[in-house]
């Protein structure tokens, strides 16, 4: 009778895979949809390239001046970690490029908000983008409608104005970008003004708020006693509504000066116009959202943990390319807190396609991933975002999770697996963990305190080929589930 005691040889794992090459339950495919062509009249891509480059050309300057005088080693770019650059810093860039500080502020936030200058605490260092700058037409792109998504960020706020109501205003601005860029022309400020209070109108409505200011009520006086009062609005016009556009009117102003400023549109006698360049991102936009909308599973008018399961079964381009819709749609600070909400959920298929909906957001949603790194459920996926983020390859990014938090996160994803995955798939899921023996592995699995423990080691036990390993596994399970050694 042969020996059914485990052997090394049987229970060795193969190579280790760095935990970014977990298979993920992504196998079906969708049929591609052709490349849009843009609208005629848009220049060619090379020709938008040299506009941004134009336009940036400013900022790409301090950019390179501070790879160059602010790198590692250097004097501090920041004073408060919030990349806000220090007055002597200002002062020196503004004597070496012969600019004044006000200026060299001017262009480090919008190099920033590019993505040409990256801020690590009190350090700058160059973006990727400026990197490839001379040579890669996409990045200037890329960087340019950065800067667009950011518009709001390009020029102070209006003091004098409630927070909600420029928040309401930025919320509203995408429809008056869109009315625009089918227009294809000059719009009076007057019609973008009342486009701006039909939207505004509506927002309030979807959260069934009253509207501003005081509203009419009739007097006392020339009601009788007991009778029933009821308010008959006129039908030749809203009270409300001038109120309402006297209030929106500075906002609107305030909106198109910050869209002028970045480059997105033009200005002038009482009119507004779309660039060549804001045309086309606007446009770029309008596709995303148009792509979501005919998706089988309707993403675009999802919460993000619809959208989320909607983009469970797609292959990992598409799923991006959903993400880039839904976020186009919706404005990104909120998009990263709904992410995030999402990705602290009970289901790890999520949390992971969370973090995978952060990577297409970028530099915006970094505050928000690392304010997460204390998070043990969020933890290792937030170091692994921020690694990259910072350049590590994602191929080495695993290397800056300890032993402890590779394992939890290798819990993690197998809980996913097992969820919605087929059992050949948790087999190979073997393959990504860091351990080198199915023992080591188990050993640390029952340390490392996962909720999903239990559950991942029955799945794996009953998945396995293996008698001798799913034995193994199933006694660990065992001891985790009756807190055994």
């Amino acid at each position: 009778m042969t020996s059914r005691i485990p052997r090394d040889s049987r229970l060795r794992l193969v190579r280790p895979r760095p935990l970014a090459a977990a298979p993920r339950a992504v196998n079906q495919r969708r049929p591609r949809r052709p490349a849009p062509r843009p609208p005629e009249g848009t220049p060619a891509p090379a020709e938008l390239a040299r506009m941004a480059r134009s336009g940036l050309a400013p900022a790409a300057r301090v950019a390179r001046w501070a790879d160059a005088a602010l790198g590692p080693g250097r004097d501090g770019a920041a004073v408060d970690g919030k990349a806000t650059l220090a007055d002597a810093t200002a002062d020196r860039a503004a004597l070496e490029l012969g600019l004044t500080a006000t200026e060299v502020r001017a262009d480090w936030d919008t190099a920033r908000l590019a993505g040409l200058i990256e801020v690590h605490g009190d350090s700058a260092r160059p973006g990727w983008r400026l990197r490839a700058w001379d040579r890669d037409d996409s990045a200037v792109l890329r960087g340019w409608v950065a800067l667009f998504d950011a518009w709001s960020l390009a020029s102070p706020e209006p003091a004098d104005h409630e927070p909600a109501a420029v928040a309401e205003v930025v919320s509203a601005m995408p429809q008056v970008l869109s009315f625009l860029q089918l227009s294809a022309g000059p719009v009076p400020v007057a019609q973008l003004l009342d486009l701006l209070a039909q939207r505004v109108t509506e927002l309030r409505t979807e959260r069934c708020e009253i509207p501003y200011g005081p509203q009419a009520v009739p007097s006392a006086a020339a009601v009788p006693a007991g009778a029933a009062v009821a308010v008959v609005p006129s039908a030749d016009a809203d009270p409300a509504e001038p109120a309402q556009e006297a209030e929106l009117a500075p906002l609107l102003d305030w909106s198109l000066h910050a869209l002028a400023s970045v480059g997105a549109l033009t200005c002038g006698a009482g009119q507004a116009t779309l660039t060549p360049l804001g045309s086309w991102a606007v446009w770029v936009k309008l596709e995303q959202i148009c792509v979501a909308a005919q998706s089988p599973a309707g993403n675009i008018e999802q919460a993000a943990e619809g959208m989320l399961r909607g983009c469970a079964q797609l292959r990992p381009n598409a799923a991006r390319a959903e993400y880039r819709a839904w976020l186009a749609a919706r404005p990104v600070g909120r998009a990263v807190t709904d992410l995030l909400a999402a990705a602290r959920g009970e289901d790890a298929l999520l949390r992971g396609l969370a973090f995978e909906a952060l990577r297409v957001v970028g530099a915006p949603a970094e505050h928000d991933v690392r304010s997460v790194v204390d998070e043990p459920a969020l933890r290792p996926y937030a170091l692994l975002w921020l690694a990259e983020h910072d350049g590590v390859d994602p191929e080495d990014a695993h290397e800056v999770l300890t032993r402890q938090e590779a394992t939890w996160l290798w819990v993690d994803t197998a809980a996913a697996v097992a969820d919605h995955g087929e059992a050949p798939m948790l087999v190979r899921h073997l393959e990504s963990a860091v351990q080198p023996t199915v023992p080591q592995l188990l050993d640390e699995v029952r340390a490392v305190g996962h909720p999903r423990t239990v559950q991942v080691l029955v799945a794996l036990a009953a998945a396995h080929p293996d008698p001798a390993l799913a034995k193994a596994v199933r006694r660990a399970a065992f001891q985790v589930h009756t807190g055994g050694n």
